[in-house]
């Protein structure tokens, strides 16, 4: 998991990402304007920057350059969703461009994407004797190899990567079959049971009443 900066002088945007940074295993800083969070750059090492472009002040374009300089991989986050404004970010050198509103899980995927490109992410999750490397694709329990079909390889890399967020069938069908699957949910269902069975998780991958499902990762 990561270190993010959340540079976002919204309140209500900043307190919910900060909250499912949390959840999903990372840890987090807030800072709501460009003076806040040069001195969080200069007081601790991140591994990641969520930044918004319209702040108070220095905008976070021109922030951008203090981020590079401390070798800190940029997420822009903006409502300025044109296209020239998007192809000048990335110009800038930003790793990424989000705009608001956006998807929860959209946001925690690309964060996981960024985090693995520039080699500050964890590459391996356990949970009650499962262990799962993400790099070689490999499923243990209890150092023995499991044989996961590539969907539900697919299925439990969202789930993990989600940990102690509550999904639903469309969106666990959405982020591990694509957006172009069409299928009904009950699909869902029946990798959901294949996993439990395969990894010994029927206490780890809890069912959502009406919801959806949630891999909720116990306390150690």
């Amino acid at each position: 998991m990561g270190h993010i900066l959340v540079v976002e002088d919204e309140e209500n945007i900043r307190d919910l990402i900060l909250m499912n940074l949390s959840m999903v295993g990372h840890t987090s800083v807030a800072a709501a304007d460009g003076i806040e969070a040069i001195k969080s750059l200069r007081s601790a090492a991140f591994d990641l920057c969520l930044l918004d472009v319209m702040l108070p002040g220095t905008d976070g374009f021109t922030l951008l350059k203090n981020f590079q300089d401390a070798n800190v991989p940029v997420i822009f986050l903006t409502a300025k969703g044109s296209l020239p404004d998007r192809v000048k970010g990335l110009n800038l050198g930003a790793e990424d461009y989000i705009v608001k509103p956006f998807e929860t899980l959209e946001l925690l995927a690309r964060i996981d994407v960024v985090l693995r490109r520039n080699g500050k992410q964890k590459y391996v999750f356990y949970c009650k004797g499962v262990e799962v490397r993400f790099m070689e694709r490999l499923v243990f329990k209890n150092k023995i190899p499991i044989e996961l079909t590539a969907q539900e390889y697919a299925l439990l890399e969202v789930l993990v990567q989600n940990r102690n967020l509550a999904l639903t069938r469309e969106q666990l069908l959405a982020s591990a079959w694509g957006y172009d699957y069409i299928g009904e949910t009950r699909t869902v269902d029946m990798h959901i049971q294949r996993l439990r069975k395969k990894l010994g998780w029927d206490d780890v991958i809890k069912t959502v009443y009406k919801f959806g499902y949630r891999l909720e990762e116990p306390i150690e």
